[in-house]
């Protein structure tokens, strides 16, 4: 099993203010590094007899609903799915998934209780939940038989009842 929980968030401004290192260094810890792991653990995966193993890349929602001023980690996990749906081409014999988690109340998170940046320029609170859900949905992905396959996973926030759970 490969678990890749690599990221790092950096709102590097609006586009045409965003340094070219910014977007390079996201797209190197957020991108680079899961290819790399992967491709050596497809390399294990495949010369194991009998051929088993699962990876499972944890994505984000934001890519598929990004936030304002989130290029470089937008991009860098939109990518993290199509990396996920090429590896599925090449692992019909171990499963692949990519985790789309959302609102996870990790330190990566942290400025969520405060405000976020949203599409229509205010700065509003976002609902998080417990980290525990997410190791729990992982634990669960992981501990499939191996002729289960789970190719997608969304795990979000459904709604705010004014509190965290």
């Amino acid at each position: 099993i490969l678990g890749q929980n690599a990221g790092i968030a950096s709102f590097g401004g609006p586009v045409k203010e965003l340094s070219l290192e910014n977007f390079q260094t996201v797209i190197s810890v957020n991108l680079v590094g899961p290819f790399l792991c992967a491709r050596e653990a497809v390399k294990l995966f495949k010369s194991q007899t009998p051929i088993v193993g699962r990876i499972i890349n944890n994505g984000s929602l934001s890519a598929h609903t990004p936030r304002p001023n989130s290029v470089s980690y937008t991009t860098s996990k939109h990518a993290i799915t199509g990396l996920s749906k090429c590896l599925t081409l090449y692992g019909h014999a171990f499963d692949i998934t990519c985790t789309q988690i959302g609102n996870a109340r990790t330190p990566m998170a942290a400025t969520m209780a405060t405000g976020m940046l949203q599409p229509d320029g205010r700065m509003m609170p976002e609902a998080t939940f417990d980290v525990a859900h997410v190791a729990a949905a992982v634990v669960h992905i992981a501990s499939l038989p191996p002729d289960v396959a789970v190719p997608h996973y969304w795990l979000r926030r459904l709604h705010s009842r004014g509190e965290d759970d």
